[in-house]
């Protein structure tokens, strides 16, 4: 059986003053609007249990306001859970302290955001060597690297660019390059590729495939399209409202949908953007 690298367990997400008060009426089975106008909270993310597999790609996906960047910063605890566990191998994130929260976060994981989260005045080479610059990597070592992983995304010869010079596509993979710099085990992708043009876009998508296949990093990819999570994913979880829907591999999610809203995401699946999936 393949090694589980991400445990989520029993997560809960409650944004407001009160989130204890909130939890009590949500074990008590008020829905998370009561809860909103009664309260004034707001239940992001209820009873979240789920388990990643090391070396896959995995998506989380639903659509806007359906707790899934939520939940991926839950990760890296860029948010702090209500209540809930969350485990990277034998490490129980919610136990660390500030300090070993940043060096987890330096060792293990990279992020790569949807609006590319570039250092405008920093060059290419600088923005993809920005994390080995932290970790303190000697200059001469930390080009190097930056530079292979620009060759690998196909940016070679941009190094003494600024992202104000790149198109919108070229910048992303300036962010891909640097989220991949410090060669982290676990890679959180929060939409990366939705603000790009459709063709740069599937550009972009393939790009990441050809990577995973040589790098085998554990990838947790969100977006709200099901033709991209079909294309790119070893297994998908739907959210709604904060709440699991269905989770599978992307032919249990088409030919066994769980529920009336998983069966609104498979009838707009476009067959022809992707040869993933044999039906």
């Amino acid at each position: 059986m393949p090694d589980i690298k991400i445990k989520i367990k029993n997560l809960y997400k409650v944004f407001g003053k009160n989130p204890d008060l909130a939890m009590k009426n949500v074990r008590s089975g008020k829905p998370k609007e009561q809860i909103l106008s009664e309260y004034g909270q707001t239940l992001a993310l209820k009873n979240i249990n789920l388990e990643i597999q090391m070396g896959s790609v995995f998506v989380i996906m639903g659509l806007s306001g359906s707790g899934k960047s939520t939940l991926v910063r839950h990760i890296n605890r860029l948010i702090e859970p209500t209540e809930g566990e969350i485990k990277v191998d034998d490490t129980n994130v919610l136990s660390l302290n500030q300090r070993e929260l940043a060096n987890f976060r330096r060792e293990k994981m990279s992020m790569v955001f949807q609006r590319f989260g570039l250092m405008p005045h920093r060059t290419v080479i600088e923005n993809v060597a920005y994390g080995l610059t932290i970790q303190k990597v000697p200059r001469t070592k930390r080009e190097k690297t930056a530079k292979e992983w620009l060759l690998s995304v196909g940016l070679g010869g941009y190094e003494n660019q600024y992202p104000s010079q790149l198109s919108g596509g070229e910048q992303q993979r300036v962010g891909l390059a640097r989220a991949l710099c410090t060669d982290p085990e676990i890679l959180l992708m929060d939409e990366a590729f939705y603000a790009l043009d459709p063709l740069i876009r599937s550009d972009m998508q393939e790009q990441l495939i050809s990577l995973q296949k040589k790098l085998n990093k554990t990838i947790v990819f969100i977006t709200h399209d099901l033709n991209e999570a079909i294309r790119i994913g070893d297994k998908i979880a739907i959210l709604k409202d904060g709440e699991v829907s269905q989770v599978g591999a992307p032919e249990e999610i088409l030919l066994n949908p769980a529920d009336e809203y998983v069966k609104a995401f498979v009838r707009e699946f476009n067959r022809t953007k992707t040869s993933r999936v044999k039906i």
